[in-house]
């Protein structure tokens, strides 16, 4: 009909296909300080980030400087799942070590502006709005990768960030090497960031913003993992002395 232009007769009486629903992979918290006492470098700092920000993997890829600040403790997730912004918390742990990691950062920066590149890909049509913007530190990416790269269409040398699979890669055998008999993936410290959130008692609305839910409904699947038991239901099994 779509595509042929030809009348389809037939009433094929179709039912949609529905997602099924799975509850999310939460580690204790014990079990997440044995994974990142085992991570160093950038997958430690960005493990940490997943776990006291709340943030998705290819959020934390997309850091820039000026999205850190460290006076009011504060991330801006930029661009977000839906296209949203949302701010959330610049863990105190972490400061000094993201500082330090700055350091390191800005004198590869520095290094490769004296090379002649030093560039970076810009959001949206940003490039031509601010020509030199590209090369600013404030845009520079908090993980860089450790090589540039050619772009495939201007050719220009840039240096991306980091790769998801050094931290996924890296994730998965800090996991193994402490036993953590569970299915870990970076994305699993965000599911614990929420579940351990109302563990703490946290408002379930101040939770949704933070993770930059739409709905709420999305963040009540974190009520079903949380460590009460099913429901927050008691067993009647604890109750026989």
């Amino acid at each position: 009909r779509e595509v042929l232009n030809q009348p389809v007769e037939i009433d094929f009486q179709y039912i949609g296909a529905k997602r099924p629903k799975r509850l999310p992979v939460v580690l204790t918290k014990a079990e997440i300080q044995n994974i990142i006492v085992r991570l160093s470098g950038e997958p430690k700092l960005i493990t940490q980030l997943l776990y006291g920000s709340g943030l998705r993997l290819n959020e934390a890829m997309r850091l820039r400087v000026k999205d850190l600040d460290f006076e009011q403790h504060q991330i801006t997730i930029r661009d977000g799942k839906g296209a949203q912004d949302r701010i959330s918390m610049l863990p105190e742990s972490i400061l000094e070590p993201l500082r330090t990691h700055l350091i390191v950062v800005e004198d590869l920066h520095q290094q490769d502006l004296r090379d002649g590149v030093g560039r970076v890909v810009l959001p949206f049509a940003l490039s031509r709005k601010y020509p030199n913007a590209d090369r600013e530190w404030i845009w520079q990416y908090v993980f860089p990768s450790k090589i540039r790269s050619r772009g495939k269409t201007d050719g220009i040398v840039r240096r991306y960030h980091i790769s998801p699979a050094t931290v996924q890669k890296a994730v998965r055998k800090a996991a193994m090497a402490a036993k953590i008999n569970k299915h870990v993936t970076p994305h699993t410290f965000r599911h614990s960031f929420a579940t351990h959130l109302l563990e703490a008692g946290y408002d379930i609305r101040t939770v949704q913003e933070l993770l930059g839910h739409k709905n709420v409904k999305t963040t009540m699947i974190y009520t079903h993992v949380l460590n009460r038991g099913p429901k927050a239901v008691r067993s009647p099994l604890d109750s026989i002395k």
